[in-house]
């Protein structure tokens, strides 16, 4: 397959799925505890993993700078930022969540700015990524409210979600371009699976119950496709794009994830998600092309 059609199907199949975890998070979450939810889904996700790597003899690099890259991600993109979301997800609404981490792209363009001389960050990426994020508020404007007292709590927890997996995204790109995808995401997900394993026998009253049919789908769907194929994916594609470009699918999965309430809960449009995704595709399309048409009325003018 011609690398250009894989980077577009790539990116496709990540917005696809993505749009519909934060969904399945919250139905996981009606059973399901949040550290042992989250543990349980990177426990699938690393035995898919390690049959790929036998099946494909992936090279698992072990040298310090994998090793420091392998903790990095583990600590900041999977372990304590799902553990985060999960835990945050129990107080808030999933539309609100997907507002929140919609500060996504802010923290990596944060980041990229400071740690990659390659990625800059112009006008046209800022106000790309202004106008993406007002769409986002503007199709959840309804959605702004918690359930209780941690509301506020539930929040913060997805703001500062956002801001490590923003940071460790950016220490991939500048570390890890040699490491095979698969190996980046295994590793850091046996990880993670353990030190959320070890923190939910330590603190979460567990109970068989918690194994219901529900939850057990909703793991089995996020280990595989919502961990193993989107990260794989996105890893691959981190490479070959722009790490502000690629950040831009936190803005276009809630409007996925509300078509799919359509679809699947016969839920209705209104002119507010009209407004919102109209907002959400200009903004991208300004962080995108933006600098390019500038240079282009420039050089017309001149």
């Amino acid at each position: 397959m011609n690398e250009r059609i894989r980077i577009i199907v790539a990116y496709l199949v990540i917005t696809l799925i993505w749009g519909s975890t934060w969904l399945v998070i919250k139905i996981g979450l009606a059973q399901m505890p949040p550290l042992m939810g989250a543990a349980l889904r990177f426990v699938v996700a690393t035995l898919v993993l390690l049959g790929i790597a036998r099946i494909r003899k992936i090279h698992v690099p072990w040298h310090r700078r994998a090793r420091a890259v392998y903790m990095t991600v583990a600590l900041f993109s999977f372990s304590v930022p799902f553990a985060m979301v999960y835990w945050g997800q129990q107080y808030i609404s999933s539309g609100l969540a997907s507002i929140l981490f919609g500060t996504y792209p802010f923290f990596v363009a944060l980041f990229a700015s400071f740690l990659l001389s390659s990625e800059r960050l112009t006008a046209s990426k800022l106000a790309g990524i202004v106008i993406g994020f007002s769409g986002i508020v503007t199709i959840f404007s309804n959605d702004l409210r918690f359930s209780n007292g941690a509301g506020f709590s539930g929040m913060a927890a997805i703001v500062g979600s956002a801001l490590l997996q923003g940071f460790s995204v950016i220490i991939l790109k500048k570390y890890a371009q040699d490491i095979e995808s698969v190996a980046i995401t295994m590793v850091p997900m046996a990880f993670s699976g353990a030190l959320l394993l070890a923190a939910s026998l330590s603190l979460e009253s567990l109970s068989w119950k918690m194994f219901s049919t529900a939850s057990v789908l909703s793991i089995l769907y996020l280990g595989i496709f919502g961990s193993v194929v989107t990260f794989v994916n996105y890893f691959w594609l981190l490479k070959r794009i722009e790490a502000v470009y690629l950040s831009l699918l936190a803005f276009v999965t809630p409007i996925l994830a509300v078509i799919l309430g359509v679809l699947l809960l016969g839920e209705t449009f209104d002119s507010r998600v009209y407004a919102g995704a109209a907002l959400v595709l200009c903004g991208i399309a300004i962080a995108h092309f933006g600098e390019y048409l500038i240079l282009r009325l420039r050089s017309g003018r001149e």
